[in-house]
């Protein structure tokens, strides 16, 4: 199986090397619109080849589409129209209902299965690609109706080869859920980043002081501009909606604790607490 990759960085890198790894794609054709990021894969051996668009729709099966959301929307429609009708097209965008609605009514939309394969890091690039960074994570498949059964098929393969699990959403859902989970999460980050960087000035004392903690908490405030601001663009109802019970919830204990009320502040934690047993 030849498998082309458009947008060799974190998510794309990481799956070439998946992919090539367990077996599944024999060969591995990398398109980018940076020469550098795609001179880094063919040095990290991502890939096998770096090549054209013209030249991965020529000779891939599969074309895996993996560049910033604000790219997939002109670039999925424009793939599709160069596609035959025995190739699949997939992507691993974090957002969805914007980028189908575009796309209901292409000629070859029952050729494109879209997903969302939930893992990442905070690092952007080629150079973040890794290897099991897939591994027994979720791989959201959104409006499966849509596409052929045989371009579903293949998709689930290529995903239970790594190991994932599958689940099936629908667009909305699916838009509505990563903002609990997964947007909301980065706005927060990168506001407390923000909000230490203005209130700290002293760098060393926050490289001395920052526990493991502060660490985790703001890791993703380390994430891409170029990656983030499309998708808060492009799923910006949902965000504002969590973002706004967030808001409120950042209030309740401020109002706690200007009227020292410890014990009502004791028991929110308490309940804050039964996070776990969703994520156990």
């Amino acid at each position: 199986m030849t498998i082309a990759i458009i947008g060799i960085g974190l998510i794309g890198g990481s799956l070439a090397i998946t992919l090539k790894e367990n077996g599944f794609a024999k060969t591995i054709l990398g398109v980018d619109k940076s020469q550098e990021n795609l001179d880094k894969a063919v040095r990290r051996r991502l890939i096998d080849e770096d090549v054209s668009l013209e030249e991965a729709m020529d000779r891939a099966g599969i074309i895996v589409v993996a560049t910033p959301m604000n790219a997939l929307l002109s670039l999925i429609p424009k793939v599709l129209d160069m596609a035959r009708d025995d190739q699949v097209v997939l992507d691993v965008g974090s957002t969805k209902q914007l980028l189908l609605a575009r796309l209901a009514n292409h000629p070859k939309r029952s050729r494109f299965v879209p997903t969302h394969p939930m893992a990442g890091t905070e690092h952007s690039g080629p150079e973040a690609a890794i290897p099991n960074l897939f591994d027994d994570k979720y791989t959201v498949i959104i409006d499966p109706e849509n596409s052929d059964t045989d371009a579903l098929d293949l998709v689930r393969e290529l995903y239970r080869s790594i190991p994932m699990y599958l689940v099936e959403l629908d667009a909305k859902a699916h838009d509505v859920h990563t903002a609990y989970v997964s947007h909301i999460s980065h706005i927060s980050s990168f506001a407390l980043a923000l909000t230490v960087l203005a209130k700290e000035k002293d760098e060393e004392r926050i490289f001395e002081l920052a526990s493991s903690g502060f660490d985790s908490t703001v890791r993703l405030a380390k994430s891409s501009a170029d990656m983030w601001v499309p998708i808060f663009e492009q799923n910006r109802d949902n965000v504002l909606d969590v973002l706004d019970e967030h808001i409120q919830q950042l209030a309740r204990f401020r109002t706690l604790l200007i009227k020292k009320d410890f014990e009502t502040f004791y028991q929110l934690i308490l309940e804050s607490n039964n996070i776990r047993k969703i994520l156990s």
